[in-house]
């Protein structure tokens, strides 16, 4: 099997390092290096002396590879773009040819998200079961991820249950205020929690279950919230921990919250991810529009 230079190898252990890189982004870096190198290779060039038009040709070749979505073409250029802004860094190179390499055009698709009638019917509809009800309740409180959700540590939870500390991507902490619903839904929990931990012994997890992982799964969760969204004559298909974080952010938006303050509690790195929310200002803005306006008119 071939391995990847000694190069791409050194890159990769400074995106884990310094970067905090999860393991599926190390492995398709690494993929995509080792793409470019052997096209480079066809080329008779080296990765260290490739020049702007040889990276260039090289993007082009990947946009005509019909296979490749958008998204993979953008990634394969961030990973380019990453790699030699290292060996530039690094004074082992003394030009960074990948400078000036443009991206490829990649549109945006508006998050999914419930209506707030839906999300309330949903957690309403959960409260005959109190883990499942305190999940979807921290869930839609505070728009983390799943995995972070699951993963949740006691020690996550301070005494007074008004914040929940989140290690996010990156090992990236953030402190997000839990509403007065959502700490209500955890106390509760708090007390039946004991009843649940495997053979009576204790656990590190605020969601412990039996299993291998010592906690909940995604996937018995995703489970549960579909059949409850289900009881409640909520589509499943329009369901899933994704669906709620997008309905956070969404909601917020739509009742005027900060966009920075959204940003932070979703754990983006850039605000340029929690813009796509503002779609919903744009709807809420054609609506005034159309309400308002004293040119704007309906047909009737």
């Amino acid at each position: 099997m071939k391995q990847p230079s000694k190069h791409i190898v050194a890159f990769l252990e400074i995106m884990v390092a310094e970067r905090g890189v999860s393991p599926r982004t190390v492995s398709a870096y690494e993929s995509d290096l080792m793409d470019l190198e052997d096209f480079l290779k066809a080329k008779k060039v080296s990765l260290i002396k490739a020049s702007y038009d040889d990276l260039k040709a090289y993007m082009h070749t990947v946009a005509d590879k019909n296979k490749l979505s958008e998204k993979t073409q953008a990634r394969r250029l961030a990973a380019v773009r990453e790699f030699y802004r290292y060996l530039f860094s690094e004074d082992i190179l003394k030009k960074n040819p990948a400078d000036y390499l443009s991206s490829p055009k990649i549109g945006k698709s508006l998050p999914k998200y419930l209506s707030e009638k839906e999300v309330s019917d949903i957690i309403d509809g959960s409260k005959s079961d109190v883990r499942l009800h305190t999940l979807l309740e921290i869930l839609y409180a505070t728009g983390m991820r799943v995995s972070e959700l699951v993963e949740l540590p006691l020690t996550a939870i301070p005494e007074d249950k008004k914040t929940i500390t989140v290690i996010g991507k990156g090992k990236k902490e953030r402190i997000i205020p839990l509403g007065e619903m959502a700490a209500e839904a955890l106390e509760e929990w708090m007390m039946y929690r004991e009843c649940m931990l495997p053979k009576g012994r204790p656990s590190k997890w605020l969601f412990p279950s039996i299993g291998r992982t010592g906690h909940l799964t995604r996937v018995a969760f995703f489970n549960q919230l579909k059949k409850v969204a289900v009881s409640v004559g909520v589509e499943a298909v329009k369901v899933s921990p994704h669906v709620f974080r997008h309905s956070f952010a969404s909601h917020l938006v739509a009742h005027d919250a900060d966009l920075r303050s959204v940003q932070k509690m979703l754990g983006h790195a850039d605000i340029a991810t929690t813009e796509i929310y503002t779609h919903i200002l744009e709807d809420r803005l054609k609506k005034t529009v159309e309400k308002s306006h004293p040119l704007a008119y309906s047909s009737k």
